[in-house]
């Protein structure tokens, strides 16, 4: 498993999700989200044990929020900038990795 902002995420699934409108992924996520499987974050800054900088995924965002986040295109796009921080990401919850893959 790896931290990965939603323009990864959807570079991984198949046609015609991969390339269609962003607001259909929604229904796929929130169920997933009301099951406990995953959680939407924000990526934050980390710091490595070597001291070295990275990052990981923040606070679960409000549920009542992520219908919103989740069918704006922009979230969906890479950062111009190139800076993951402050994107929104995927997480597993400790219920999301007992499923077998």
């Amino acid at each position: 498993m790896e931290i990965d902002i939603l323009p990864g995420v959807r570079g991984d699934l198949e046609e015609p999700l991969a390339s269609g409108p962003c607001a259909e992924l929604v229904s796929f996520l929130l169920p997933l989200v009301d099951r406990g499987w995953i959680e939407v974050c924000r990526v934050i800054p980390w710091t490595a044990p070597d001291g070295s900088p990275g990052f990981q995924p923040g606070a679960p965002i409000a549920r009542g929020s992520l219908p919103a986040l989740l069918a704006d295109d922009e979230n969906w796009e890479y950062p111009d900038s190139g800076e993951w921080i402050g994107c929104l990401t995927l997480a597993l919850t400790e219920e999301g990795r007992r499923i077998p893959w």
